[in-house]
């Protein structure tokens, strides 16, 4: 697991500093690279990987990854390993999934996770 001070980034844009695994979010941009409408934008503490203006992934100030899944689907991407609740002001977010390091170790766990978040931004209406 990458420890916090590895994860330390400066965005020159405005001085601020924003936390996120740059492993991580190399990982998912080359896993992105020939997908159709996809932008990068700092949020969360991370970095978020758009599709036409919709959030699908993210690498996590946090640690680990952040997506965007279809809400009714919450309950039982849970019970996979690594998958833990998004909570935002201690109240928990259904169709956003925090997975862990642990469970993005290969490119085919990876995959699955970000195919996932990318396939739901699909689904939504661009906001382009």
């Amino acid at each position: 697991m990458t420890t916090w001070t590895e994860c330390w980034r400066v965005d020159a844009g405005d001085n601020a500093q924003v936390a996120y695994d740059e492993d991580l979010a190399n990982r998912i941009r080359e896993l992105v690279a020939t997908e159709q409408g996809v932008t990068e934008k700092r949020m969360f503490g991370g970095l978020a990987f758009l599709i036409d203006g919709n959030m699908s992934v993210s690498a996590s100030g946090q640690g680990g990854l952040l997506l965007r899944i279809d809400p009714a689907e919450t309950d039982a991407l849970l019970s996979k390993p690594h998958a833990y609740p998004f909570e935002m002001r201690g109240r928990v977010m259904q169709g956003w999934l925090r997975v862990d390091a642990d469970g993005l170790r290969t490119k085919r766990q990876l995959e699955r996770w970000v195919a996932r978040g990318i396939a739901y931004a699909r689904s939504l209406p661009s906001k382009r």
